[in-house]
């Protein structure tokens, strides 16, 4: 996990483009494997508390998941107490798991600025 949460200093080089592809590359995997878990766990909720098939349980949790909402009626009190939770949950989810993304991006951005500005500065 070291190499997802370590970034070059502001005193050393920009990545070359190829190693900085490289850890985009692990934080879209990381981002696909937590959206699965997040899937996985949506789809088991629903099947649990409302009974769908997995087909029904994918689509209501890949919804809500994605921020547009159940596709289904939900019919039990179980069922909305889940729908909600999970909503809250994948609401947060979300913004977690897009931030492993947008990190590396928003980092080599402001670190080549960085690294523009303080050629002479040594603060």
């Amino acid at each position: 996990m070291h190499h997802l949460t370590r970034f070059e200093h502001r005193r050393e080089a920009l990545l070359p483009p190829q190693q900085f592809a490289l850890r985009l590359g692990r934080a879209i995997l990381l981002w696909l494997a937590l959206t699965v878990v997040g899937l996985a766990i949506g789809m088991a909720g629903y099947a649990a508390s409302e009974g769908m098939s997995a087909v029904d349980a994918f689509v209501n949790a890949a919804m809500i998941l994605s921020g547009m909402g159940p596709v289904a009626e939900l019919k039990t009190v179980g069922g909305k107490i889940f729908a909600g939770a999970y909503a809250i949950f994948s609401g947060l989810f979300v913004v977690i798991a897009t931030g492993f993304v947008l990190a590396p991006i928003l980092h080599r951005v402001l670190h080549s600025f960085h690294i523009e500005e303080g050629k002479g500065n040594d603060d």
